[in-house]
């Protein structure tokens, strides 16, 4: 049987453009002689869709949609097309929801799996809105019996899991049902599986053990693109039953690939990059890109310091969108460095963008003299430094709201963690491109963003990093060198460990660590207040981290 794999990128809610990429990947798939074509997880109405599932007319539309890519389904020599949905439950009491994944030929829905393990952790929160099913049966195509699951159904292998989150596993059921007699044993796993460092290859070996076990060809076909905080980076593949890829989609961008059952050794095998700099900088590219557009913006404004920060951001936000929608403002005051200056005109030209200059030293001086009867007395200290960051806040929102372009904040993951940052100032803006990733690491980007010429100016990479919001101010004034911050950031942001077992297993002085760990605790209530972060490892700020702001906490 030849199978295709239809990697596409839905927009949730917009049912009119994701029934036309299925229609459209679904043509191509019965042009190259496809006997069922696969697509994504919730790919009729986008993932997530969170609470619009609680609204009776988007249930509507899905159930509309559907009909429409299973009318299509009757002309001759087209194939199968097997989609996730959602569809209401039939229960009376209980869940109003299901997720399903949708069987249609001959124009008309020939059967429907439901979703049965329904993830609650991190960034998924499906208890809160779908039915698990309570059964599951396999299924035949053109002679070929399926087994077909959704996404969270094929991650509770026990072999593979040394812990596992439900006490069943779906795969092991079905595959249990197998006919004798019922042909080579094919399983399909319908994903909206967001991106983190190093996922792409945990579930290549994930479902690889899960061929192996079970002596099955495994598929799986993902989503792509970028949905709110959540990027999808689809890479798509089949495994024969060793476990070994033979045809794998690319990833990050929409792909339409085949193969066949009978003699999958002859399929097409694109790479997947396994560097992680190359994957989290593509997953960062169209992050910003779906979140700008699917938001309804086309353009974007950053202001650039001349540090390393909001160079990087700009040069992701260039290949996003195009030199020609990205403008970035230099905001100097009378403690940003002339160095600073020049590197953020000379990063514009590298990167062909506008590039505008709004000194606000005459700003900062109006607001000192009328704050100066109250400030009378007292030193000059963190109000007027985070004076400086709220007058830039001011004028990238106004440039927003005149010009109709998304500010992109430009802080990175160690000082949205310590709370290095401003409220209403640096934090300004709709979007954190590089909200989760660690200083350390936004130097690796920003030299892979000079892969192939100079992008980031070098003395911008070069220089100490600092704020500039007072005479010589350096980062470390404030916070341990980059080098030891973010391993100690990490394992407890990501990781949850105490201060005692990072100390011993990084070698440093525990009430170092207990004083960063409080400055991340203090800063909770900022991080909440914050744009939403592009999640690109396994644990980011934002609904997949959840904890109290009014909290005492003992380190």
């Amino acid at each position: 049987m030849k199978i295709a794999l239809g990697q596409i990128n839905p927009t949730v809610g917009d049912f009119a453009g994701n029934t036309r990429k299925i229609l459209e990947a679904a043509e191509r798939a019965a042009a190259e002689g496809a006997g069922l074509v696969v697509f994504p997880e919730l790919a009729v109405c986008g993932y997530p869709p969170a609470d619009l599932l609680e609204k009776t007319d988007f249930l509507a539309r899905a159930g509309a949609a559907t009909a429409e890519i299973a009318a299509w389904t009757a002309g001759d020599g087209r194939p199968a097309v097997l989609c996730g949905t959602v569809m209401p439950a039939e229960n009376e009491a209980g869940k109003r929801v299901r997720n399903v994944a949708v069987l249609m030929a001959g124009g008309k829905i020939q059967f429907v799996q439901q979703k049965m393990l329904l993830p609650f952790y991190d960034v998924f929160d499906e208890q809160r809105y779908f039915e698990p099913a309570t059964q599951q049966a396999l299924v035949e195509v053109d002679g070929q019996t399926l087994a077909i699951t959704i996404c969270e159904d094929a991650w509770n292998d026990k072999g593979f899991w040394p812990e596992r989150r439900y006490a069943m596993d779906p795969v092991e059921d079905l595959m249990s049902r197998w006919p004798v007699g019922g042909g080579p044993r094919v399983m399909i796993n319908l994903s909206a599986s967001p991106y983190w460092w190093g996922k792409g290859r945990l579930r290549e070996e994930m479902l690889g053990a899960v061929a192996r076990r079970d002596g099955a060809v495994v598929v799986m076909v993902n989503q792509v693109g970028g949905n709110d905080s959540l990027v999808f980076d689809g890479a798509s593949f089949a495994l024969d039953a060793s476990g070994r890829a033979i045809v794998r989609a690319a990833a990050f961008t929409e792909d339409l690939v085949c193969f066949d059952t009978d003699s999958a050794g002859l399929a097409e095998v694109r790479g997947y990059d396994p560097e992680d700099i190359a994957a989290t900088w593509k997953a960062l590219v169209v992050g910003t890109r779906d979140y700008v557009r699917k938001c309804g913006f086309s353009k974007a404004l950053i202001g650039l310091s001349g540090g390393i920060d909001s160079a990087l951001v700009a040069a992701i936000a260039v290949e996003a969108l195009g030199a020609e929608n990205v403008l970035g403002v230099g905001m100097p005051s009378e403690y940003s460095s002339t160095g600073s200056v020049d590197d953020a005109r000379d990063l514009a030209a590298n990167l062909g963008v506008r590039f505008e200059v709004l000194p606000i030293r005459s700003m900062v001086d109006a607001f000192s003299g009328v704050l100066g009867p109250l400030f009378a007395g007292t030193p000059f200290g963190l109000a007027e430094e985070n004076m400086q960051a709220r007058i830039r806040g001011t004028l990238l929102m106004a440039l927003s709201n005149k010009f109709g372009s998304l500010v992109l904040t430009t802080g990175n993951k160690s000082e949205m963690s310590t709370g290095y940052c401003t409220l209403y100032g640096d934090m300004v803006g709709g979007l954190a491109v590089i909200g989760d990733v660690m200083k350390t690491r936004v130097y690796k980007l920003s030299r892979y963003a000079n892969r192939e010429r100079v992008v980031v100016p070098l003395s911008t990479i070069e220089k100490a990093p600092s704020a500039e919001l007072r005479p010589d101010q350096k980062d470390t004034d404030s916070l341990p060198p980059y080098e030891v911050l973010d391993p100690i950031l990490a394992a407890y942001v990501e990781g949850y460990e105490s201060a005692e077992k990072i100390a011993s297993d990084q070698g440093l002085d525990v009430k170092l660590v207990r004083q960063i760990l409080k400055m991340v605790e203090r800063a909770e209530y900022k991080r909440q207040q914050a744009a939403p972060v592009l999640k690109v490892t396994k644990k980011s700020f934002g609904s997949g981290r959840r904890f109290p702001i009014a909290v005492k906490v003992d380190l």
